[in-house]
């Protein structure tokens, strides 16, 4: 009987053990959460700025997205990641611009002409994201301190650019009339336009999720980067794929170009640079490459700042770098570390 069981076991299948999934990131968020309620004292106050940091965090984590799929699956450290993030944004100026009749009349059109300018911003990133992977990314792969020096002075030479189509100044991007304002419940305002990002940002995130762990492309672009040579003797173009996977994440910069620009209201050939230290922070936080990483990353420096900026305004200034520091001393490697890194 003993026997029988042994060969039948030996014949099975062996089942790939699975990981567990680490909750304590997800936990961290949850707490600090629950401790911002008693300092802030008001559950409508508390509600407010929940729903605003997570919000902003969903924004920021559209933004950050793109650098953490190129740099996950490419191994490239693109500083000019804020170039994108301004021609999103300038982009959405004139898109914005020129159908702010059109958007005013209600919410649908509204809408709509924010999501035409997200396709035509990414559509125009993802192009000169192409371009700027040939010309300046292609030559230093592999190059770490290179990338960094040449991805920032493409940046430094794209702002120039931006500067000659759109001018240096600051440019107006003004919230269109139906998403001003706010829902409220109770006595807790929720603004409309921080609904919709909410939405985006969740979307994209489930996209990215899916594509990555669910799709063919997403196995080959991760066994690419696991055994570029394996992959290619297999007939697989690994160089098409990674330039599609840089095309897309700077299409997906350009995208949170916009929705930053609309979360600000007005954009300047700066803005880019701005958010360049801040999406740095998140991506640190979360782990070097890991999408869900950068997701709660995204979500905690979007909390802190919203509670900081509330009770101690002077330590909003500063609190996204204590926080790095914080969960650096906790996790080195960040909160979801990619393993070959």
């Amino acid at each position: 009987m003993n026997t029988a069981n042994t060969a039948a076991s030996a014949d099975a299948p062996l089942a790939m053990p699975r990981s567990a999934f680490d909750g304590k990131p997800v936990l961290l968020l949850l707490a600090l959460m629950a401790a911002a309620l008693p300092a802030i004292a008001s559950g409508s106050s508390w509600l407010t700025l929940t729903f605003a940091g997570l919000a902003m965090g969903l924004i920021i984590f559209v933004i950050a997205s793109g650098l953490t799929l190129i740099f996950g699956l490419m191994d490239v450290l693109n500083f000019g990641h804020g170039l994108f993030i301004a021609l999103g944004a300038f982009v959405a100026t004139t898109v914005m611009g020129g159908m702010a009749a059109y958007a005013d009349q209600g919410v649908l059109q509204t809408l709509l002409a924010i999501f035409t300018a997200m396709l035509v911003a990414m559509a125009v990133a993802g192009a000169i994201g192409w371009a700027f992977e040939r010309v300046i990314v292609r030559p230093v792969y592999g190059l770490h301190l290179k990338q960094i020096l040449i991805t920032m002075g493409g940046m430094i030479v794209g702002e120039e650019l931006i500067k000659v189509v759109w001018g240096p100044l600051q440019i107006a991007l003004p919230m269109p009339a139906p998403l001003r304002g706010a829902f409220y419940l109770g006595d807790a305002a929720i603004e409309k336009y921080r609904v919709v990002a909410a939405i985006v940002g969740l979307a994209v995130f489930a996209l990215l999720a899916w594509t990555l762990a669910r799709t063919k492309v997403g196995l080959l672009i991760r066994a690419g980067v696991q055994d570029r040579e394996m992959v290619e003797s297999l007939g697989y173009r690994i160089r098409r794929l990674f330039v599609g996977v840089f095309v897309a994440g700077s299409a997906l910069a350009g995208m949170g170009g916009v929705m930053w620009g609309l979360y600000q209201q007005a954009v300047s050939p700066q803005i880019g640079a701005q958010v360049n230290i801040l999406i740095f922070i998140v991506i640190i936080i979360g782990g070097l490459g890991s999408t869900l990483g950068c997701f709660i990353g995204a979500l905690l420096v979007g909390l802190m700042a919203n509670y900081t900026g509330f009770l101690a305004p002077k330590v909003a200034l500063f609190s996204n770098i204590a926080l790095m520091v914080a969960i650096l001393l906790w996790r080195p490697q960040g909160l979801y570390p990619v393993t070959n890194r």
